[in-house]
């Protein structure tokens, strides 16, 4: 059976800069190969989605398709997720358990946050990677699945192979191909587009005024399209009409004025001012200014570990 290119997930109604248009010919030139794919780009800009499209547009697309977010579990969870175990293998392992591995066979398993996995893990998966089959964990006979490997993440791989917390041949195992998702500041052309797709998701009949849609094409979107869909969808909820006006956007105190954008001399000084004005809004609380700024706390918790030491080494470069 054949797979249709046609749609993926809606994306055809939110492809409109040109930027993401040859993201999505890459995809479709790498789709129909085995080729390991690395998909980079910062948080929220839709990595999964391209991941997707990946799956849907290839040979495999009428197999099954597993994902993982690395991050999300502890290293030992992940282990037994990834390649399963029998029963008996450790403490409260009370029946086998198929891995995500074997359970993706004959068909594309997605690891998100590839970036946050554990060494020991790291040299396992490599070693699948080239073809090598495996043990469950407690096993005796070895697996062999025939599965697709796609990766994301929104970390600098490379800094964390020089750091030496990443492999550099699983590095280059995994970036066969390499994809990276531009932000959404970047491809400002798919606001209106993707700002109407989700409207309509949420309130078929309604509208974005136009004073509302300039607000949205002039904000920065530090959480890129996962925040302007919270955006879209929070202001079709609370707005009292049909048609979303300025004051139903839930942008409040993090707006950058077009006339003081230009003071601002990096995006990592933009990020950072907006990052404190959430937590302001939020009275410092962590989750919420997650949620305001459309990113996740585990995301905003790394940014506030990274602003602490730069504060120190600008405190010690002053003294």
């Amino acid at each position: 059976m054949s797979c249709s290119p046609g749609s993926i997930l809606g994306l055809p109604a939110v492809i409109h800069s040109a930027a993401m248009r040859r993201v999505m010919e890459m995809v479709k030139r790498v789709a129909q190969t085995d080729a390991s794919v690395l998909i980079t780009g910062e948080s929220g800009v839709g990595k999964e989605l391209v991941a997707r499209a990946l799956h849907e547009q290839s040979l495999r697309c009428n197999s099954p398709w597993v994902d993982l977010n690395c991050g999300a579990l502890p290293e030992h969870l992940v282990e037994s997720e990834l390649f399963g175990y029998e029963k008996g293998a450790f403490s409260g392992a009370m029946q086998t358990k198929q891995g995500l591995l074997e359970l993706a066979h004959p068909g594309t398993l997605f690891l998100d946050e590839i970036g946050d996995l554990d060494a020991r893990l790291q040299v396992k998966l490599l070693r699948v990677l080239d073809g090598a089959p495996y043990y469950r964990l407690g096993g005796l006979k070895k697996v062999s699945p025939d599965v697709r490997i796609v990766a994301a993440t929104n970390r600098d791989l490379e800094k964390d192979i020089e750091a030496g917390k990443f492999r550099s041949d699983l590095f280059h195992r995994l970036s066969q191909v390499h994809i990276h998702v531009p932000s959404l500041r970047d491809r400002t052309e798919d606001i209106p587009v993707l700002a109407e797709f989700f409207l309509r998701e949420q309130k078929h009949n309604a509208r974005i005024a136009p004073a509302a849609l300039q607000e949205l094409c002039h904000f920065p979107w530090p959480g890129n399209v996962r925040e302007l869909r919270n955006v879209v969808i929070r202001a079709a909820i609370m707005g009292s009409g049909d048609e979303i006006q300025p004051e139903d956007l839930p942008l409040g105190r993090q707006k950058i004025p077009l006339q003081s954008a230009s003071v601002v001399t990096s995006l990592d000084e933009m990020e950072r001012q907006m990052i404190f004005r959430a937590l302001d809004q939020t009275s410092g609380h962590h989750e919420k200014a997650a949620m305001v700024l459309g990113i996740s706390r585990r995301t905003l918790t790394r940014k506030l570990k990274k602003y602490e030491v730069a504060n120190a080494l600008e405190a010690v470069a002053a003294g």
